[in-house]
């Protein structure tokens, strides 16, 4: 009878889930001695409260690419103010994976990117607010991001650079201030130094956006200055309020010297 009592019970949590499943697949922020090597330079002497009660950072626990992981970071206080953030990997050849600026438009933050990871790794975001700077993160197994093949061979990745596409989710809402979501993607090898030619299998050198900005008329709603942690062929997803512009100016400057800029009419799709 107890082991029919144990299965039933099973059973039953199959169905419903098990409470201590979520829990195992919790990746919070784990103790790191890199961290503590990197803190200095991060963010010099300013204290860094715990950001958990302001924002959220979502990051899968084990990634599926580790080349394109998704980073969602999302203000559970509506009331306070973020004005930067940035994305450290503490475990990548270069940690500072994106410095982020973000206009009014921007409140409160739902913002969303892809990065590279290179070895398992805390991957934590540091919000600067006018109290001063608060921090949570997530821990990511992931391998080899920083050194997986590009998916295009170089010559028609860089035929395709620059190129850019808008898409924005659902209509505006009736409101004085509707609030969209839009998603930008950017057509770019972004190259991290650590990536073989797959003929050569010579080094490709590093080749990245290293400054975007991306503008809703005259107001600037966000702006990145990035490194070889960003993915391939970038892509952003964030929320903001529509000031009734018709398009989104996006500008972007690479470490070869290359600017690109495109105005993307606001056409919703889907």
């Amino acid at each position: 009878m107890a082991w029919i009592r144990i299965t039933a019970t099973a059973a039953l949590v199959a169905v419903l889930g098990a409470p201590s499943f979520a829990a195992d697949n919790a990746n919070p922020l784990t103790d790191s001695a890199t961290w503590e090597d990197l803190r200095g330079d991060v963010a010099g002497d300013a204290p860094i409260g715990d950001g958990a009660a302001l924002f959220t950072v979502d990051a899968p626990y084990r990634a599926e690419d580790a080349a394109t992981v998704p980073i969602h970071i999302v203000q559970t206080d509506p009331s306070a103010r973020i004005d930067t953030a940035m994305v450290v990997i503490d475990e990548n050849p270069a940690p500072v994976a994106a410095e982020l600026t973000f206009g009014a438009a921007m409140a409160p933050l739902d913002f969303e990117l892809r990065v590279r990871v290179n070895q398992y790794s805390n991957v934590r975001v540091i919000a600067g607010t006018p109290q001063g700077l608060e921090m949570t993160g997530r821990y990511v197994k992931a391998s080899g991001g920083c050194s997986a093949p590009a998916s295009k061979d170089p010559e028609k990745a860089l035929a395709a650079m620059g190129q850019m596409k808008l898409r924005l989710f659902g209509e505006a809402p009736a409101m004085s201030v509707p609030r969209r979501e839009a998603q930008i993607m950017i057509r770019h090898p972004n190259y991290s130094g650590l990536q073989r030619d797959q003929i050569t299998q010579l080094f490709i050198p590093a080749h990245f956006i290293d400054h975007l900005e991306v503008w809703q008329g005259e107001d600037l709603l966000w702006s990145l200055d990035g490194g070889i942690s960003i993915s391939e062929n970038p892509v952003f997803r964030f929320s903001y309020d529509d000031n009734g512009a018709e398009a989104l100016t996006v500008k972007a400057t690479d470490t070869e010297g290359n600017a690109f800029e495109q105005v993307l009419p606001k056409v919703a799709k889907g």
